[in-house]
């Protein structure tokens, strides 16, 4: 990085995070498609919300557009399809209690002719718009909850009397994709943890014709589900542990870390503790989305100084340098240098000023990058697709889970432990 920008970023991104930020208008000439997969959980979730969505879409998106895909895409983060289908299941399910969702407690794929069946009944139907979405609901049911029966009544009449329709907002085809999404005006959204960010858009562009009320249990940033001072008091008693999983150069890991240590860690008596991981070239990143996310969260958030492999080395040191009981403050201290003040952590005079801030009088004598890796070991055992990883521990339960989009786990989990303790007691 040149010398010019090391002097002027810092000043820029002050300017940018302070900026008032406008959205694009996205064109709606290619409508709103949904991609699903019969044998795709987070498909059988969001297909008990598309009837409710095309009701109060203009006429301008209208029809819905459906398209089916037969293949799985790889999974991420180098997990098996194993791997991948034991956390979808058990992640659709959380997200099914949460928001109501219709869902079986014990969740298993649907079998090979069951899904064959069901493609031919949703192939062949002459059913259109809301009537087809009725059926792709009930279908999606009888998949995931084992009504075999019922289906194999569909697949004899579908066979029998009616023969494949060709309908343009239906397309099935033999694309890989890994989970159900929507597109709009050339931008994918992932069916259902970016529904709200997409209705909150199509409400910008004025293209509801009614409030879009979807997920009615969500958690907003900044607002608490426990606020009862005796539950609340009762909680932190608890003494919950939060372990984060976190890559230094992925801007989440701060907006994740800022909010949880500002807004919950004290909030709830949450004992924190920090696993930095190697450089895994998180750096690469929808940086307006991330903006918008540091909006929402009320966390300050700059894309420049982005740390490079060499700057991602240079802040474990800073970090293990510094007593265990001292690391919640380090870490975020260094995080918000990089992601804030836009300091270049490649860059020695910056390293040395954020040391001095530190109070750090020597950098530790540990291999810091043996340490990295150890980490990175424990990461991925958890077996979570996406960064930061989270392992939440309360009354002798453990509970791991993954990314921005679940935060409000950490919430939801300590509200239906406290439910058990009462209960119990």
């Amino acid at each position: 990085m040149s010398f010019l920008r090391r002097w002027l970023d810092p000043i820029h991104s002050k300017w940018f995070y302070k900026k008032p930020t406008r959205q694009d208008v996205l064109p709606i000439d290619q409508g709103l498609t949904i991609h699903l997969r019969l044998d795709d959980v987070y498909s059988y979730l969001i297909v008990q919300q598309l009837a409710k969505l095309n009701e109060i879409l203009v006429d301008e998106l209208k029809p819905l557009k459906i398209v089916i895909s037969k293949h799985v895409a790889v999974p991420p983060n180098n997990m098996t399809a194993e791997e991948w289908q034991n956390y979808t299941l058990n992640d659709a399910k959380n997200l099914a209690k949460q928001h109501g969702f219709g869902y079986d407690d014990q969740p298993e794929l649907p079998s090979q002719s069951a899904l064959e069946q069901a493609e031919i009944i949703l192939k062949n139907t002459p059913l259109r718009d809301e009537k087809f979405l009725y059926l792709l609901e009930d279908v999606f049911h009888m998949l995931w909850q084992q009504q075999y029966g019922k289906l194999r009544i569909l697949y004899v009449m579908a066979s029998t009397q009616h023969k494949a329709q060709q309908f343009p907002e239906r397309t099935f085809n033999q694309d890989a994709i890994l989970a159900s999404y929507f597109e709009f005006g050339g931008k994918k959204y992932n069916a259902f943890d970016d529904l709200l960010r997409l209705t909150r858009r199509l409400k910008q562009q004025k293209l509801l014709t009614d409030n879009p009320i979807f997920l009615i249990n969500h958690i907003e940033w900044r607002e608490h589900l426990i606020n009862d001072a005796e539950e609340l008091a009762d909680i932190q008693a608890m003494q919950p542990e939060l372990d984060l999983y976190i890559a230094l150069e992925d801007p989440i890991s701060w907006l994740l870390l800022s909010y949880i240590k500002e807004e919950l860690a004290e909030y709830y008596n949450i004992q924190l503790r920090i696993y930095p991981l190697s450089y895994h070239g998180r750096d690469q990143f929808d940086w307006p989305l991330a903006v918008r996310l540091s909006k929402r969260t009320k966390v300050a958030f700059t894309p420049f100084c982005r740390p490079t492999e060499h700057a991602t080395s240079e802040m474990a040191k800073l970090f293990y340098s510094v007593d265990d009981d001292a690391k919640v403050d380090t870490m975020y201290h260094i995080l918000e240098a990089a992601w804030v003040h836009g300091k270049d952590l490649s860059y020695k005079p910056h390293v040395e000023a954020v040391r001095k801030e530190l109070s750090i009088d020597r950098h530790t004598e540990q291999d810091v990058q043996a340490r990295l890796k150890q980490n990175d070991i424990e990461c991925l055992a958890k077996h979570q697709p996406n960064f930061p990883v989270l392992v939440l521990r309360v009354q002798g339960r453990v509970y791991t889970f993954d990314s921005l989009y679940r935060v409000w786990m950490i919430e939801s989990i300590l509200s239906q432990v406290l439910e058990k303790y009462y209960q119990s007691s």
